[in-house]
């Protein structure tokens, strides 16, 4: 059982070392929403929403006053779109009027993210599925509060790279309808293979098919206090070292376990799990890169950084299945540049490219997340490095992602403003030789030899 004790316990870490539940994410199940009049699936949706997110806003805040535990974000994600709007939608535009309902819902319901404006299309594309994927430029430009994503591949059925090549076109749109604002619409688009259907945690959270009718996911967060934890052993060995980092993050994930459990029995809403992913701030001393630093690294980057990342993820996912029955999500550590001052450092100094950050991902939690490239790049080179991200998640058994955001407007040296949590980020320069003729061959890579397991 989760008691007082353990809450005040990490009170030093909420006050010093930027200890946080990073999201209370609400799932909502919109299948019974569906519709084949489109008027009639809006009004279903917004009152779905609103009714049964009502109180999750003053709930986060209910429990953080009671608890004194800092709740960042309250946020809701819904099921996939290109499936909820399949029988009413004829075209981009309807879609569009769907995202701007879902965007009215959040609003009125003061969540800062709604995500599930999404497509499954790891083995073949629908035309509904289609018709979101290009509305997806325009529904992120008109809207403030929708978050997208596309799941491209999985291990057990290859990579679509018929959609790989198309969201690379979106992509290049998106940052093209966005670019007033440094291309900010990017920052809102995840291309994936091995999708969780559970991810609390923004831009890439849906809510599967398989979940129930609404569903709390937490998603809790603590780099600094894994680096001061190990500010402790310095100079100690790996064993030492790896004890540190799993009690630490079992302390962080006890946290989650309190938060999800009191959300949801306040709010009469099953409790899914928590996901205890290391997600860093642009806040001083919240970076994953540092802990990568205090480990024994001059600069993430540096050789050894994949080894020193390999290990903090699996002692971080060690530590948290002790702590709570129900973790799942991604529950790791996050790679984003322009969300991680080390990062941007590390970035700046040119210890950091965009192919170390490729090797990082085949160890971590996520993938090639809020890096900000030259908005010249090219829609197939940008495809290209999606197949490169879904490659090593098919063949890994692994859930990887992309958000690339290529800044129209601005190229290597210049800085890409995006505010609050999302930060600010360097842009990356990303090799200039082509792939459009690897790219441009249709249907699907198929899925390795050993996703045949029946």
């Amino acid at each position: 059982m989760i008691n007082m004790y353990e809450v005040s316990e990490t009170n030093k870490m909420i006050e010093h070392e930027n200890l946080d539940v990073r999201t209370i994410t609400l799932g909502i199940s919109l299948l019974d929403c569906i519709d084949s009049d489109l008027k009639e699936l809006n009004r279903k949706i917004y009152e779905k929403i609103t009714s049964t997110a009502e109180k999750l806003v003053s709930t986060g805040a209910d429990i953080e006053k009671e608890f004194g535990i800092p709740i960042v974000n309250k946020r809701i994600s819904v099921t996939p779109i290109a499936l909820v709007g399949a029988a009413a939608c004829k075209g981009t535009e309807d879609f569009v009027s769907i995202a701007e309902t879902l965007d009215k819902a959040a609003k009125e319901v003061g969540v800062n993210f709604i995500g599930g404006y999404s497509a499954l299309v790891s083995k073949a594309m629908t035309k509904s599925d289609e018709y979101l994927i290009r509305s997806i430029p325009q529904a992120l430009a008109q809207t403030e509060r929708i978050c997208s994503s596309v799941n491209v591949g999985s291990t057990k059925t290859g990579i679509n790279m018929d959609a790989v090549r198309l969201c690379g076109e979106i992509v290049k749109e998106t940052a093209e309808a966005t670019k007033e604002k440094d291309s900010l619409g990017c920052a809102k688009l995840v291309i994936f293979c091995n999708a969780p259907d559970d991810n609390p945690f923004m831009a890439g959270a849906f809510l599967g098919v398989t979940e129930a009718d609404a569903v709390i996911n937490v998603g809790v967060s603590g780099p600094g206090v894994v680096k001061k934890a190990l500010e402790k052993v310095r100079g100690k060995g790996f064993e030492e070292l790896c004890e540190t980092i799993k009690k630490t993050a079992f302390k962080v994930t006890r946290v989650g376990q309190l938060v999800a459990k009191e959300a949801s029995e306040r709010l009469g809403v099953p409790f899914g799990i928590v996901d205890l992913s290391l997600a860093p701030t642009p806040a001083i001393g919240d970076s994953v890169a540092e802990i990568l630093e205090e480990i024994g690294l001059e600069r993430v980057g540096a050789p050894g950084t994949t080894a020193a990342l390999a290990m903090l993820n699996d002692q971080v996912k060690k530590g948290g299945v002790m702590a709570s029955s129900y973790v799942g999500g991604l529950s790791g550590a996050f790679i984003p540049v322009s969300e991680d001052q080390g990062m941007i450092d590390a970035v700046n100094a040119k210890a950091l490219t965009l192919e170390k950050l490729e090797a990082m991902t085949c160890v971590c939690s996520v993938g090639l997340d809020m890096i900000a490239i030259p908005g010249k790049t090219s829609s197939s080179t940008i495809a290209g490095i999606i197949a490169d991200e879904m490659a090593i998640g098919m063949v890994n058994q692994k859930t990887t992602a992309v958000r690339l955001i290529p800044v129209i407007g601005k190229d290597v040296g210049d800085t890409a403003e995006f505010g609050g949590l999302l930060g600010y980020a360097p842009i990356m320069p990303v090799n200039e030789f082509g792939c459009e003729a690897f790219v441009s061959r249709k249907g699907r890579i198929p899925a390795p030899i050993h996703s045949f397991k029946n």
